[in-house]
This record gives C-alpha cells, structure tokens and sequence, in this order.
C-alpha cells in the first residue's frame, strides 16, 4: 500500500505582488493547498483564502495567524518602504519576526522562503563586484535583506525547519499594476512611441547602454523558489536565481524596438516617471480603442524604470549554484521579454 503524503500547505507573504502572485499560481499548479497574506482587506486573482495581518504588530499577528495550524512553508516576499535603508530594517525585520515566530508555534513548519535581492551584495549602493556570488562577503552598513537573514538565521538554529534565500535579478512578470514590473514600463513606453512615430531611444546614459543587468523570468524564479523549499540539497542555503544568460542593454535593447516594429535610437537620460506624467492623455486616448486601463500612471509610475535605467554599472549574479545543486531550468532573456509583450497585448494592457 502506498503511504499518503501529508498536505503541502504554503502561507505566501506578499501574494499579490510581482513575485507573489506567480508564487501562488505555481504552488496551486503543484496540488499545494495556499493561504495569502495581506495587509489590507482584499481578494486575490486566485480566489485563495486570505489572511489580513497587520505584520508590524506583534499582538495583532499572534491573534490572526494563530488558527493557521497548518502550514507546512512559508514563501515569504513582503516588504515595507522608508525614508532610507537605515529606516527600512527595523519594520521588515519585525515583520518577518512576527511570522515566523508565531507560524512555528502552531504548525508544522518545514521551510521558510526569504526572497532578497542583490542589495545583500551592495549593488544599492554603486558599483560593485561582478558576478556576485552567494559565498562573497557581506557590505557594512544597514540593508533589511541581510538584516533579515540574519536573524532567521540565527532563530532556526538547533530547529527541524529549514530556510533558503532566494536572490532575483530584476524580475520579468505581466501583471499589470505593479510598480516593480520593468517589462511592463518598457511596453508602455514603446507604445507612446509607436504612436507618436518616433524611434524606441535607450533611456539612459553611454554608461547604462553598455551595461549588464541579468533578469529573472518570474515563473523560472517561482519554480526554483519551489524547488528550493523541498529539496534537501538546498536546506539552509541562499541561491542567486537568474534565467542563466548575459545580456547588455545595447545588445538587447535593438530586440525589444524591433518586436514593436520600431527603429532603436541612441541613449538619451530619459525619465519614465516625466514621460508617464507627460503621455497621459495620449494614454488615454489610445486606451479608448480597447485597452483596460485608460490612465497609464494606474499601470506604471515610471519609478522603477528609471531606477534601472539610473544603473551605469553592471548589475548580474553567478546563478550557477542553483544549477549544480539540482535546479534544472534556464530561460533566454530576449525570449522571456517578447512572450511578455505577447500577454501584455493578449490582454489588452497595451495596444
């Protein structure tokens, strides 16, 4: 007789955005039962239960999450903005804190899934060491990532659950809305210049053109992330996650202008953020034939373009680990960026 497998039950922090929403949507195609958490009453696309938790109260966390007496790993994506990186330690350390340490009272916890990012290598701060490699020393200073870390670290030790930190490149998503979504920017931005006639120009300087900045396909990263969580090779171990290829802009930036059908331009310092600003009404005309959402600034503010572009360095992880330790997938890059165009128009986002 074969033995039953016990339920797989994913609690996903952050499930509504960039990463999150993938998340749940891989981690539903597997058979895994998931709850959502969020901070604001809502529903999600899904349609799976949700949990609104304010994370930064202690008592509040420990009434909400104590009838979770399930969950089995935690897929962990949230996080809170501040003024500057000192700032944002304390709320995302407690945040974090609060989750884990009141889930593992009650539940049979295996895993923890941190998402981080390069910012443990100091990429926020300006240049630095290329590729970054999961064994390179920390950077002195105050970042939430490694922060975080830290203390997860230093709280499972001596227990039977496992953490693994999961570290993106800039990741590639089509969900609509998202501040983070730079495949989205770039769509909405060719589309002003389709209408207009004019060339698809590099938004940045000589420096950034020659660039190299890796991305993270989000369903790759999903898969790996779930990946990570149940495989024994992985147990308490942190892993770039990129799709496997180099690319610079001024090699990919051409692909991108001709999928749209446009001639690519010379680097100029543009800003998203003004040309959102500047474009809204011509948005919103052309959101008049069809599209399903008539001002622009609802999808993109341009924000996290411009922080992209704004890099005159290179920006690219070694994900090899990943791969030597089990985790089979790669994605091409200029691929990844044409298949989320084709969804974006699919679903009428642009035109």
């Amino acid at each position: 007789m074969s033995k039953i497998q016990p339920q797989k039950v994913a609690l996903v922090a952050g499930a509504s955005g960039i990463v999150g929403r993938q998340m749940v949507k891989t981690l539903l195609d597997n058979q895994w039962q998931v709850i959502g958490l969020r901070h604001r009453a809502s529903t999600h696309p899904d349609n799976i239960p949700l949990v609104n938790v304010n994370l930064l109260d202690a008592q509040h966390s420990a009434q909400m999450l104590q009838p979770l007496v399930g969950v089995t790993h935690i897929f962990y994506s949230a996080w809170v903005n501040a003024a500057n990186w000192t700032e944002m330690v304390a709320p995302n350390v407690t945040m974090l804190r609060n989750l884990v340490s009141h889930v593992e009272k009650t539940s049979p916890l295996q895993t923890v899934s941190l998402m981080q990012g390069y910012k443990v290598y100091g990429a926020h701060l300006g240049p630095f060491k290329t590729p970054a490699r999961e064994s390179d020393p920390g950077v002195p200073g105050a970042e939430f990532n490694a922060a975080q870390l830290a203390w997860l670290t230093e709280f499972q030790r001596g227990k039977s659950w496992h953490w693994n930190a999961i570290r993106p490149g800039v990741v590639g998503s089509a969900v609509p809305g998202n501040t983070m979504n730079l495949a989205l920017s770039i769509a909405l931005y060719a589309s002003l210049c389709k209408a207009q006639g004019l060339p698809l120009r590099f938004p940045g300087t000589q420096q950034t053109w020659h660039s190299i900045v890796d991305h993270t396909d989000s369903g790759l990263l999903a898969d790996a992330t779930l990946w990570a969580a149940t495989s024994s090779t992985a147990e308490n171990q942190a892993f770039n996650v990129n799709n496997g290829d180099i690319w610079r802009w001024s090699e990919l930036w051409p692909l991108i202008a001709r999928w749209f059908d446009l001639e690519a331009a010379p680097p100029v310092n543009l800003s998203f953020q003004q040309l959102f600003h500047d474009y809204r009404d011509l948005w919103s005309k052309l959101a008049g034939e069809g599209l399903v959402e008539a001002d622009i600034l609802r999808l993109s503010d341009g924000q996290f373009a411009d922080f992209v572009f704004s890099w005159d360095y290179d920006m690219f992880g070694d994900g090899s680990k990943l791969r030597r330790a089990g985790f089979p997938r790669m994605q091409a890059t200029d691929e990844m960026f044409f298949s989320l165009f084709t969804q974006l128009r699919a679903a009428r986002v642009i035109p």
